[in-house]
C-alpha cells in the first residue's frame, strides 16, 4: 500500500483506481496465500482424471477448467474467511502479527469483498458443472466456516479442517459423473487425513500462544510430543487409505510408485520435527506437503494416460 494521503492515489490517480487497486488485489491475494492451492488441486485432478476415464476414457476440459475454477473460488474464500475471524487472535500472536488484516495493508471489507466474490466464483463454478453439485456445494462451504471457530470450542480443530479438505476429491469425482462414488470418498479421507495430519505439526509453533490465549488444539492441549505422534499415525493411515484407493479403482503400477514416493517423503517429513526441535517445520509442512500432491498426481496421471485414457 503507499504511504502517500489518502486522495493523493499514485501518480496522480484517483483513489480506488489504478496502482491502488492493483496493490489492494495483491494483498488480498497474499492474505489467501494464493500459492497454496498446490496442496489440495493435485487430488481433485487425480479425482477428475480417474472419473473421466471409468466414464468415458477422454479427458473432458472444460469441466476440469470448471473443477479447477471452483477448487480455487472454494479455497480463496475459506482462506480469506479464516483471516477475517482470526483476526484478533492473530493480532496477539507474534507469529501472525503480520498478516495483512492485522497490519491494515488489508481491510476487513476488502477481505469480505474478495471473500464474497469468491463464493459466488464456486457457485457459479458449481452449477456449471451438474446440478447435484450445486445441491451440495454448501455441504462444501459449512465446514470451511466451522473451521476456525473450531480453535474455540474443541481441542480437535485439526479433525475439522480434514473434513472440509476431504470434501475436495468427491466433488471433483461428483462434478464429472453427476452421481455419488465410495472411491471418491476414500481418496477425499485420505486428503484429508493427510492434511489434519500435517495441521497437527503446523499447530506445534504456537503452543505457546495459544495456551496463552486460549486458544484450544492438541498441542497446546497435549503437548508438541503428542501432536508429532498424531501427525505419524494420520500419515500411516493416509499411506493405508491411499493403498485402498488404489486397489478399488484398479490402479496401475505406476500409482503404486507413487504412494512409495508418498510413504518415503512421510517418513522424510516426520525426520525433520522432533518436541525439542521445530527449527525446520516449515520445510516438512511447505516443501513436503507440497512435493507430496504433485508427485502423486504426476503418477496417477501417468498411469491413467498408459492405461488409456486419451487427451
Amino acid at each position: 500500500m503507499s504511504s502517500a494521503p489518502p486522495g493523493t492515489g499514485t501518480a496522480g490517480a484517483a483513489p480506488g483506481t489504478g496502482p491502488e487497486r492493483s496493490g489492494r488485489a495483491k494483498a488480498f491475494l497474499r492474505l489467501v496465500m494464493i500459492e497454496h492451492s498446490v496442496f489440495a488441486l493435485p487430488f481433485a485432478y487425480i479425482a477428475s482424471l480417474t472419473a473421466m476415464f471409468q466414464v468415458s476414457g477422454t479427458t473432458h476440459w472444460w469441466e476440469l477448467f470448471l473443477v479447477t475454477v471452483a477448487m480455487v473460488g472454494l479455497r480463496t474464500f475459506a482462506m480469506a474467511a479464516n483471516r477475517i475471524i482470526d483476526r484478533e487472535i492473530d493480532a496477539r500472536n507474534p507469529r501472525t502479527a503480520g498478516r495483512e488484516l492485522v497490519t491494515g495493508a488489508v481491510s476487513v471489507r476488502t477481505a469480505w469483498t474478495g471473500a464474497l466474490v469468491a463464493l459466488a466464483v464456486f457457485l457459479t463454478a458449481a452449477a456449471l458443472l451438474n446440478p447435484l453439485c450445486l445441491m451440495l456445494a454448501p455441504v462444501a462451504v459449512v465446514p470451511m466456516v466451522v473451521y476456525p471457530y473450531g480453535k474455540r470450542f474443541t481441542d480437535f480443530p485439526h479433525a475439522i479442517l480434514g473434513l472440509a479438505q476431504a470434501m475436495g476429491p468427491i466433488g471433483a469425482w461428483i462434478a464429472v459423473t453427476g452421481a455419488w462414488s465410495w472411491d471418491a470418498v476414500l481418496l477425499g479421507l485420505a486428503v484429508g487425513v493427510w492434511i489434519g495430519g500435517f495441521d497437527l505439526i503446523f499447530a506445534c509453533q504456537d503452543v505457546a500462544a495459544d495456551r496463552t490465549e486460549g486458544v484450544r488444539s492438541v498441542p497446546a492441549r497435549f503437548g508438541v510430543a503428542a501432536a508429532l505422534y498424531g501427525a505419524r499415525g494420520c500419515h500411516v493411515l493416509t499411506t493405508a487409505l491411499l493403498a485402498w484407493y488404489a486397489l478399488a479403482t484398479d490402479a496401475g503400477p505406476l500409482l503404486w510408485v507413487g504412494l512409495g514416493i508418498v510413504a518415503a517423503a512421510f517418513v522424510y517429513e516426520h525426520s525433520l520435527v522432533r518436541p525439542g526441535d521445530l527449527s525446520r517445520l516449515n520445510r516438512a509442512f511447505f516443501t513436503v506437503n507440497g512435493f507430496i500432491g504433485i508427485a502423486l498426481f504426476l503418477c496417477a496421471l501417468a498411469d491413467l494416460a498408459v492405461r488409456g485414457l486419451t487427451w
